[in-house]
Formats: structure tokens, C-alpha cells, sequence
């Protein structure tokens, strides 16, 4: 009855890859009040009061609200954030959302319409650098012109 026979499975399933397809759905009608951590994406669409920390996406929907600080690898806001959100890639605001509290993120993209209240400080890699030459603020070209006169 209670014999080897059977192959043993690891009882400790987390060292598996985090599959990035599955998603943490939290519907309409749902209220969470805590911590919420997750090795995937998340789904809000329901009320959220505490912190979300996902090693994915966080996705805010139209009739989902958080209250707190979000923690995330990149997220879509349609809904209401009130709160810190410290995104590692891309944060997009759709047109619907609302914002209220300060961003940190590499990337940022606003919709029109979308209603953001707070700081944005924007870090990563630079994008294009700038020649020093035309950065300059001296009229070097009238040196020349004054010379021939």
C-alpha cells in the first residue's frame, strides 16, 4: 500500500520555471487587503489595498483599483493605482487609467486621457548619446563672420 513502486516527485515545485503565460486573475468583486507576491502575471479587476509584487506583468483593468505600492517587471493600467509603482521595463497608461503616486520605470507610454498626479523618474540605459560638439551653447559660425569683415 504505501510502497516505492512509483517514481518519487520533488515535493518542491519552485525551483520550476516561471511559466510567463499563466495569469493571476483577481475579478470584479474581489477585495484583498495584504501583500500579494507572485512569479507570474497578475490580473486585477477587483480591489487590491497592499502591496502587489509580480516578477511579471501587473495588469490593472477598468473596474480594478489598488491601493499601495506595485512591484513589477512591466505593467498596463486601465483601472485606478493610488499608490508607488516601481516598474522595471515598460509602464503603459491606458486611456482610462487613473494615477495618483509617484512612478519609477525605464519606459513610459500615456494614452490621452489617462490622468496621472505625481513624480516620474525615468532610468535605463541611454537611448542615443549626444555629440558634445552640439550641445554647445557658444555662436561658434559668428566668429568666423565677424573675422571677414
Amino acid at each position: 500500500m504505501f510502497g516505492t513502486s512509483k517514481p518519487s516527485e520533488p515535493m518542491n515545485k519552485a525551483t520550476e520555471p516561471v511559466n510567463a503565460g499563466k495569469i493571476n486573475s483577481i475579478m470584479e468583486g474581489t477585495s484583498i487587503e495584504g501583500e500579494i507576491r507572485s512569479d507570474s502575471n497578475i490580473r486585477v479587476d477587483g480591489r487590491v489595498k497592499g502591496t502587489v509584487n509580480a516578477r511579471g506583468r501587473v495588469i490593472v483593468g477598468q473596474t480594478g483599483t489598488i491601493e499601495g505600492e506595485i512591484i513589477c517587471q512591466s505593467s498596463d493600467i486601465e483601472g485606478t493605482v493610488i499608490g508607488k509603482i516601481n516598474c522595471q521595463d515598460l509602464l503603459s497608461l491606458k486611456a482610462t487609467a487613473k494615477l495618483q503616486g509617484d512612478i519609477n520605470t525605464k519606459k513610459l507610454a500615456i494614452e490621452p486621457g489617462a490622468v496621472f498626479t505625481g513624480n516620474c523618474a525615468m532610468s535605463g540605459g541611454v537611448v542615443k548619446e549626444m555629440d558634445p560638439m552640439r550641445l554647445r551653447t557658444e555662436a561658434a559660425p559668428a566668429a568666423p563672420a565677424q573675422a571677414a569683415r
